[in-house]
Formats: structure tokens, sequence, C-alpha cells
């Protein structure tokens, strides 16, 4: 089911509402921002470089979930959270029509490139604002989480991830992590992996942690109780 007819769900991040989409995506209505994190343009024609033969569209998917989004919400702002393009070359191996999607995109509204790992320099291309960390309201926007807490924070960086018990079953979906005081924002780009969000990585994050699960129909809540870790590999289970 599209985004457009999903169930978005709201959120309040240290005294702010925002509004996590099915898509990944976070809005923002008191500034009109459209936030989105871990994009990886170009992942896939790294990996071909490597002789990972991976379908060469994830760029084209990801931006046409973003456009759906902007025309949606007709944001005056986006803000991308680091690690927009996967690589340093990935800019000048995006196919034209891609480029031109991104163009487009930015046509109009404020575009504001927050550097991440994998992109420490902002495109040359695709002219923007560009910085390691902004504030805005309440709120600190940046690509690596802070370790320990840090209110006020929204990042991307571990592409959150949970498995969760529902129905009899278990599903692992892509999620929005939070306490009502931070968020770190699941990775939008079509070939970006996820990190379980009970992982070490996030250990001392959050107090009382809500993984907002994305859905086929919209965004879902679920307390720490009912996440579940990830099966670990026989490797793992040898070793520990």
């Amino acid at each position: 089911m599209p985004d457009n007819a999903a169930i978005n769900a709201a959120i309040e991040v240290n005294g702010e509402s925002l509004v996590a989409t099915a898509a990944g995506a976070l809005y923002w209505p008191a500034q009109e921002a459209l936030i989105v994190a871990d994009l990886h343009f170009e992942k896939g024609s790294s990996f071909a470089r490597r002789g990972v033969m991976l379908p060469p569209y994830d760029t084209r998917t990801t931006l046409k979930r973003m456009k759906v989004l902007a025309e949606r919400f007709q944001p005056r702002a986006i803000v991308s959270l680091g690690d927009a393009f996967h690589e340093t070359g990935a800019e000048a191996r995006m196919d034209e029509e891609d480029a031109t999607l991104l163009d487009a995109l930015m046509a109009g509204r404020e575009w504001i490139w927050v550097l991440g790992n994998h992109d420490p320099a902002p495109p040359t291309r695709f002219a923007g604002e560009v910085c390691e960390e902004m504030k805005l309201g309440s709120l600190v926007l940046r690509h690596e989480p802070t370790q320990g807490a840090a209110p006020g924070e929204l990042a991307g960086h571990l592409h959150p991830c949970a498995r969760v018990r529902a129905d009899g079953s278990t599903q692992r979906r892509r999620c929005f992590a939070s306490d009502s005081e931070r968020m770190i924002l699941p990775a939008f780009g079509a070939y970006a992996g996820g990190l379980n969000v009970l992982d070490e990585a996030y250990a001392g994050m959050f107090g009382e942690l809500t993984a907002w699960v994305m859905g086929a129909r919209g965004v879902y809540p679920f307390a720490s109780g009912a996440l579940v870790r990830d099966p670990q590999s026989p490797a793992q289970r040898a070793a520990g």
C-alpha cells in the first residue's frame, strides 16, 4: 500500500511534535521540514564495482519515494541526516534521469546536507546548505548519535530495525527508535540494511525505548518488552 494511504504516527521528541511516516521519513510540521536519514545513493553501483551485481535502481527507487512524500507534505525544507551518497564518487555515477529527479526535488525549497561518515564532503553538483549538525527548535540534527543521554537529538547512522512478536509470529522491520527525548531514524535508502535496536551499539542511549515499526499500512509502536534479539549465527553461538 502506498505511503499516502498509510497511517502515520504522531511522536513527541523533547517537546516537539513530529510525524513518522510508513516510508521511513520524518515530517516536522512546525518547521515544515521533511527529514530523511541514510539515503545511500548509488550503493548498488558501488557493489557492482566490486563484483556484486545488484539491480542498479536503488537511487531511483529512493528518489521516487522521496518525491511521493514531497508532493504530499509540500515541505519548505528537506534535511538529509548524512550518508546521502554511499561513497566518494557516487555522485558522478548517478544516471542523468536520477540526477534530474534530485534537482527537481531540491528546486524551490531549502535543502540541507548534514555530512555523514560515508559522505564527509558535500556533493559538488547538488547545491544546498552543508553542516556537521544543526539546531532547530529544541532538537539537534546530526548523523551519528551521541553515546549516552542526548535530549533533543535526531540522528541516523545505525539504521534501526526491530524484531517484534505480533499475532503469533516474529517479524523484522525498519523502525524509528525513540524514548520521547531523542530519536534515531531508520535508513531511507532502498538498499540500506538495519541493526536491531537491542544490539549493544544502542546501549545507554534510551530510557524507556519504543520502536515505532514501519509496516505496510502504517507505523506502529512496540515497547521494549515486545522486542526480540536477532538469532545468533552458528559462529556467534560457538564463540559465546
